[in-house]
């Protein structure tokens, strides 16, 4: 029989679930908490055989977080993580955990009964992993969101400089906030941010480069135009389709 740690901030849930995973004969819950830095504490006294984790939870840590310095610990320490909500920064934590084994990922709404959850519990033991579907296309989705962002291909003070272009500063005033002592350092960052997306490829003038680095930003993805003027992103399948702005 497992012996499992329960980590669940909800504190009408958290009751029922340790009563029916113990009601299962196939599991006992050694300890339950809310937080994960209370997880981490116990796991460094008391090693369960598998932990259930909320990914949402009370503490500073959220469950994704405290599940790799559980790991830390306790390389590949097998764990369930599961979560109702629908947040890009939890895909983005998990994507960036770099959680490979031992582990199953899945909606709260899809596997909350007891009954559910322990074969997953037992195959996280065992070593096998899992992730459900949902779970798996909203970690795409947001990976290919990310990659599709020009920040990304910016340094810091780009970053900064670009987000002030979009919010309509001339360069004096960007320079002022950014402290620049020298004008002309602001726009050599520009040109270093054109260059970087591609504006600098045409015979457009800084001014088109200037706007068109402003769509950049507030679209969130690259954008190009051709010699026409009409401006295209690639999709999800990398291919080149026309730009319709959100309005």
């Amino acid at each position: 029989m497992l012996s499992i740690l329960v980590v669940e901030d909800n504190a009408n849930l958290r009751p029922a679930l340790v009563a029916g995973l113990n009601a299962t004969g196939r599991v006992t819950v050694a300890h339950d908490c809310d937080s994960g830095e209370e997880a981490l504490a116990y796991c460094l006294k008391s090693q369960p055989d598998a932990i259930l984790m909320d990914v949402q939870l009370a503490g500073a840590l959220n469950g994704i977080e405290a599940t790799v310095a559980i790991r830390r610990e306790f390389p590949r320490q097998p764990t369930v993580l599961y979560s109702i909500q629908d947040d890009d920064a939890y895909y983005r934590a998990f994507r960036r955990a770099g959680i490979l084994s031992h582990y199953a990922y899945v909606r709260k709404s899809n596997y909350l009964l007891p009954e559910m959850i322990v074969p997953l519990l037992e195959d996280a033991h065992a070593g096998r992993s899992f992730i459900d579907p949902e779970i798996e296309a909203r970690v795409q989705e947001v990976r290919y969101k990310d990659d599709q962002s020009p920040m990304a291909l910016l340094e810091p003070n780009e970053q900064e400089a670009a987000r002030m272009i979009a919010a309509g500063l001339t360069n004096e005033q960007i320079a002022a906030r950014m402290g620049f002592t020298d004008k002309r350092t602001i726009s050599r960052t520009n040109g270093r941010i054109y260059a970087a997306w591609g504006l600098d490829e045409t015979d457009t003038d800084t001014k088109v480069a200037r706007t068109r680095a402003a769509l950049i930003v507030r679209a969130g993805r690259l954008i190009e135009w051709d010699e026409g003027g009409n401006a295209v992103v690639q999709n999800e399948r990398n291919d080149w389709v026309p730009w319709e702005p959100t309005p």
